[in-house]
């Protein structure tokens, strides 16, 4: 279950974010941004502040910069978690394996826009979804940002190359199970990995950092950075 972490520094949903647009893809309502004849997409998959976030949109923005076309469903359909709802009746409403079966149609309309290379980056309970769509459709590589949700199972199924990016301080992503993910994957000659753990921050911290904590900031830059490399 999404644990307590996943609720930390809470992102203002009424703040207006991005230089992007709000379209439908695939059936979902959808914050696109990038150049439209890219042949390179990314779907960024949320945490449980859904795709509103102004961190995320702004993520949103920077990779779309280096030249992809990104997509951030609004896998809640209006629903996102705010602190005054309860996490574990929220949760039973906006599973995970929903969200991937619901992608799939996104995924169809990037190739139908000519984009042939596509790849999924998960934050938090996103981590989830995108490892459930490595699995459902033919995805290049997946991105975990601080996961939630990941199963040992989860990675031994894994074909596609991945990258985990992990905080110092995660409950979600314990060190003993990152170390297990590490294992799994070091077995698989076929598949290109990368784990790493970033010290001084917490789970969230690439999209809910404070904006005032300049080192919390440089951390939360650098995880982005190694999310596009």
């Amino acid at each position: 279950m999404v644990g307590s972490q996943c609720c930390e520094n809470p992102p203002d949903l009424s703040l207006s974010s991005g230089i992007g647009c709000v379209e439908d893809i695939g059936g979902l309502e959808s914050y696109v941004s990038g150049p439209l004849d890219s042949k390179r997409g990314i779907l960024l998959v949320s945490d449980v502040f859904g795709f509103e976030a102004p961190n995320l949109r702004k993520l949103a923005d920077k990779v779309a910069a280096t030249g992809y076309y990104v997509v951030v469903p609004n896998f809640f359909h209006g629903d996102p978690f705010t602190p005054e709802k309860t996490m574990v009746t929220w949760y039973q409403s906006h599973l995970t394996e929903d969200a991937a079966k619901e992608a799939r149609p996104v995924i169809e309309a990037l190739r139908s826009k000519g984009i042939t290379a596509i790849g999924a980056a998960g934050i938090c309970r996103g981590a989830k979804v995108s490892v459930e769509l490595s699995k459902l459709a033919d995805l290049q590589a997946i991105v975990m940002l601080h996961p939630s949700l990941v199963t040992v199972d989860d990675i031994k199924e894994i074909k596609v190359p991945i990258s985990i990016l992990r905080a110092e301080v995660d409950h979600m992503s314990p060190p003993e199970l990152v170390k297990k993910f590490e294992e799994i994957l070091s077995t698989k000659a076929e598949v290109d990995s990368f784990v790493k753990i970033f010290n001084g921050v917490r789970h969230g911290w690439t999209v809910r950092y404070n904006i005032k904590n300049e080192e919390v900031v440089k951390r939360a830059v650098e995880a982005h950075n190694d999310m596009l490399e």
